[in-house]
This record gives C-alpha cells, structure tokens and sequence, in this order.
C-alpha cells in the first residue's frame, strides 16, 4: 500500500484545494500517471500516481483544501488486496 499525498509545490505553497478527481477507487493507475486536479494560489497542477496500481480509498473530497504532505488517497500495488474487496466472495460461497 502507499499513500498519495500533496506534494510540495513551491517555497511558499503551503496548501492546495482538489478541483477534480481524475480516478476513481477500483480504478488502475500507472506510475507517474494523473491520479487529480489541484489548485493554489499560484498554479493549477495535476498529482501523479507514485506507483503502478489500483486506486483505493479516497481520504479527501473536491473542493477540499489541504496542506501539503496530506494523505489524499491509497493506492494498493500489484498483489495487494484490500480485505473489504476480498470479503464478498467468502460471503457468497458460505450462503450457498
């Protein structure tokens, strides 16, 4: 698992508002691709996914603003699943 956080922006930035989520959770990401859309009070910027994998839970909403370093979502690398993903076929074969 690894956290996507706000990056640093400049010297002087010290928070950011999240204009647009450009994924959603359960959806694939690649490293380096753009995961939302952030504003400051100098520039729009988008944040790129840190690593390859699958968008999990989100920790903020649009229109949120945040200060730099926040956790904003999780994103849970190859081999990794999460157990809320993993428990609804356990539930369905023990109802059978």
């Amino acid at each position: 698992m690894t956290e996507l956080t706000l990056p640093k922006l400049g010297e002087s930035v010290t928070e950011a508002r999240i204009i647009r989520w450009l994924k959603k959770p359960g959806d694939r990401v690649e490293a380096d691709e753009p995961v939302l859309e952030i504003a400051t009070d100098k520039v729009d910027s988008e944040v790129p996914a840190p690593v390859a994998g699958i968008l999990g839970e989100i920790r903020v909403k649009e229109g949120d603003t945040v200060p730099v370093g926040t956790v904003l979502a999780i994103i849970h690398e190859e081999g990794e699943a999460p157990a809320a993903e993993a428990s609804p076929a356990v539930s369905v074969a023990a109802s059978a």
